[in-house]
């Protein structure tokens, strides 16, 4: 994913721009100081994604969003951009107006460097999950949408939560995957009872499993944490 990142502040935008690049699949295709900059990059590069400050020298960041907006509406071709909005305003009318915009979410200065990696998987599995569905049904919109995410943390009868917190702690700390057996050892738990909350993950949209092929021939699903 090509990532540009735009903030006043040199030294910010160097550790952003640095945590972008050590995630698999992200590049950081430019950097810009100022809106104008920041549009004109925008132009040449095309990313697929904006790191946008709010506080710029020029121009605020909600108008670079709009005019990013308004640009996509003039060139039919031109590919929309997805924008993470990284700011110290706690204003709610720029928090608002940063939703209407078409932001995808608002990170709030100082945060630490997981809250950013948190969003940017956020980012790519939301591109995926969308690049995947031909049709979709009402509850993949509301997984994209988040709209549902009070009724999506509540278990089903049988599963407790303080297992369910213990199985999410193992698949984040194991971002390249695992099969239920391995998370049931890494967890203490039973086999049977680590895929049923792996499982459970897979359907509210909090984790995703993939088929690895073995020796034996049968197929290993293996899950991982992706928001």
């Amino acid at each position: 994913m090509k990532v540009l990142v735009v903030d006043d502040d040199f030294m910010v935008a160097k550790v952003h721009s640095r945590v972008v690049s050590a995630m698999d699949g992200f590049t950081v295709v430019g950097v810009a100081h100022n809106g104008a900059g920041a549009l004109r990059a925008a132009e040449r590069l095309r990313p697929d994604l904006v790191l946008l400050d709010i506080y710029l020298p020029d121009m605020d960041g909600i108008s670079v969003l709009r005019e990013l907006r308004a640009a996509e509406e003039r060139d039919a071709s031109r590919t929309g951009v997805d924008a993470l909005v990284i700011t110290a305003a706690r204003d709610a009318g720029v928090i608002r107006a940063a939703l209407r915009t078409g932001a995808l979410h608002y990170l709030i200065k100082p945060f630490n460097q997981a809250a950013l990696q948190d969003q940017l998987r956020h980012v790519a599995a939301l591109r995926s999950r969308l690049a995947a569905l031909g049709e979709a049904r009402q509850e993949d919109v509301d997984q994209i949408f988040g709209t549902r995410p009070p009724g999506s943390r509540e278990l089903p009868k049988g599963l407790a939560p303080h297992t369910s917190d213990l199985v999410e702690r193992t698949l984040r700390d194991h971002p390249d995957g695992l099969s239920a057996t391995e998370c049931a050892d890494a967890g203490t738990l039973s086999r049977v009872s680590a895929r049923r909350y792996l499982e459970h993950f897979v359907d509210t949209g909090r984790a995703e499993v993939t088929l690895r092929y073995g020796g034996t021939g049968r197929p290993e699903r293996r899950y991982r944490w992706i928001n």
